[in-house]
């Protein structure tokens, strides 16, 4: 009876039931909202950069940070300006994904539950643990029925938060949202530009 009982408190997190932001996620058309996100390594040290995002079924993403790059993806190329430069780079979606399976979990939120298990930690916050090697383990929370953040450890030790400011969901994107707008002389750091 006694082991039992631990097993049923050992197990209960990951039995409880999950937030419903967690499986509305998934069938969310468009999240728009400002960001924050922080990296805190051994190396850099803590640092924060803030931005607008918005994300829509079929692979479609802007990143914009402030006063800095802007990442967007149309479904089949992700394209990087660094205004700093004047240079952008576009590459393939898939290649991309593979170089940054992070990428393609907020391209696709429906990969979320090929790729990790959810188990709750209670209230709106779960852990994502993944089924694949090379993928980290992820926390993530829900606020006012939307995603709020996703904590992370890269690769390199770095961990990482993306905090969400202000998510609200659309159905509509505005017109061109999801194109790369690059002013007259950019340069292409890539052959296929």
């Amino acid at each position: 009876m006694r082991a039992l009982l631990i097993t049923l408190l050992i197990t209960a997190p990951a039995l409880a039931t999950l937030p419903a932001w967690w499986t509305a996620f998934a069938r969310t058309p468009m999240l728009e909202s400002r960001f924050r996100q922080e990296s805190e390594s051994l190396v850099f040290g803590k640092l924060a950069r803030e931005g607008r995002l918005a994300l829509a079924r079929g692979g479609r993403l802007r990143v914009a940070y402030v006063g800095g790059l802007t990442v967007t993806c149309d479904g089949r190329h992700l394209v990087q300006y660094d205004p700093d430069t004047r240079t952008a780079q576009r590459i393939e979606l898939a290649q991309a994904v593979r170089d940054f399976p992070l990428l393609g979990l907020l391209l696709d939120p429906a990969r979320l539950e090929r790729l990790y298990r959810a188990e709750s930690l209670g209230g709106e916050a779960l852990r994502l643990v993944p089924k694949e090697a090379g993928l980290p383990e992820l926390k993530a929370t829900g606020r006012k029925g939307l995603l709020g953040s996703l904590e992370w450890t890269d690769p390199t030790g770095a961990r990482q938060k993306l905090e969400l400011l202000d998510p609200k969901t659309s159905t509509t994107p505005t017109p061109g949202l999801f194109q790369p707008q690059l002013p007259a002389g950019t340069r292409w750091a890539t052959p296929n530009g």
